[in-house]
């Protein structure tokens, strides 16, 4: 397995965990940030996206650690899901355009997870 993506994905689960914690408690924050709207029911379910995301980056990790080829494959589609999520919020304007650079570490971490979920089936 690559070290050097290795730990960039050891990285990216750690950020994946303490931003979902960040927007699990203080979604209103972390909508101001992006440029979204944050009433009651947009902090209620961006709080619950917080909280999948402490889920898989916690995945993410125990994956990397444990090797399993399964963790990696889940990790990886669902940060493509989530650049792809963002991304379209951003062109229905719901988030202002500071929001592709979510959207673009989502895109490049599913893209070196799937990198590494490939390697982990061939070694």
């Amino acid at each position: 397995m690559n070290r050097l993506l290795y730990w960039f994905a050891v990285v990216i689960a750690l950020a994946t965990v303490a931003s979902g914690a960040v927007q699990m408690f203080r979604p209103g924050f972390v909508l101001a940030m992006v440029g979204g709207e944050s009433g009651p029911t947009s902090s209620h379910f961006f709080g619950i996206i917080g909280m999948f995301m402490v889920l898989f980056g916690g995945l993410l990790f125990q994956g990397l650690l444990s090797g399993s080829p399964p963790a990696l494959f889940w990790a990886g589609v669902q940060k493509l899901g989530a650049a792809v999520a963002v991304g379209l919020g951003i062109l229905n304007g719901l988030f202002a355009p500071l929001a592709w650079a979510v959207a673009g570490f989502d895109l490049v971490s599913g893209l070196v997870v799937g990198w590494l979920w490939y390697e982990s089936l061939h070694d």
